[in-house]
């Protein structure tokens, strides 16, 4: 069985899309996983599913949401060895002291053309980012709400993605450990 760390994208965020949790363990449970653990109400669950093709599986779930709760979510599936790979990678350790000031962007594919010099020329003077092959890190200290960069990175990076804290990143860890 393998570990999958799934990133659901917009969901239960005010008041749309709505995808109680319970329900994703179900729906996850339905596709055969085992070890369904969920992580607060936005859509990030740990699982064992004997799938080896993610691709297969992540279009899985996102058609079942869809056949049972009427919407499509942007499905990110990290396998355990990707979720180690983006904690270990972390350029800026330093940062996690406060961990809901870091962010990794989980890219679903490396940037053809990423604009990196328009980020630099819009963050914050406190703001640090580097892009890693599919993985994009931000640290923004006065947090991410008020960061223009942050708003903006999606569109100059060209490549779909969903972001979490640094916070929620190392809890995915230790609930994937628990199905180890």
């Amino acid at each position: 069985m393998k570990i999958y760390i799934a990133l659901l994208r917009g969901i239960n965020v005010g008041g749309h899309n709505l995808l109680p949790m319970k329900e994703l363990v179900t729906l996850l449970e339905n596709l055969g996983s085992s070890c369904v653990k969920t992580y607060i109400q936005s859509g990030n669950a740990v699982f064992q599913n004997k799938t080896v093709d993610s691709v297969s599986l992540t279009n899985r779930i996102s058609a079942a949401i869809k056949e049972n709760h009427g919407f499509e979510p942007r499905v990110l599936l990290l396998n355990l060895d990707e979720l180690e790979n983006a904690i270990v990678l972390n350029p800026f350790p330093e940062a996690e002291v406060e961990p809901k000031t870091m962010h990794i962007y989980f890219l679903d594919s490396v940037p053809k053309n990423p604009d990196l010099d328009l980020l630099e020329s819009i963050k914050r003077d406190n703001e640090r980012f580097k892009l890693i092959d599919k993985l994009f890190y931000l640290h923004s200290p006065d947090g991410i709400g008020r960061s223009k960069l942050a708003a903006r990175v999606e569109k100059l990076l060209g490549v779909s993605m969903t972001a979490r804290n640094w916070q929620s990143v190392c809890k995915f860890l230790d609930m994937a450990k628990q199905c180890d």
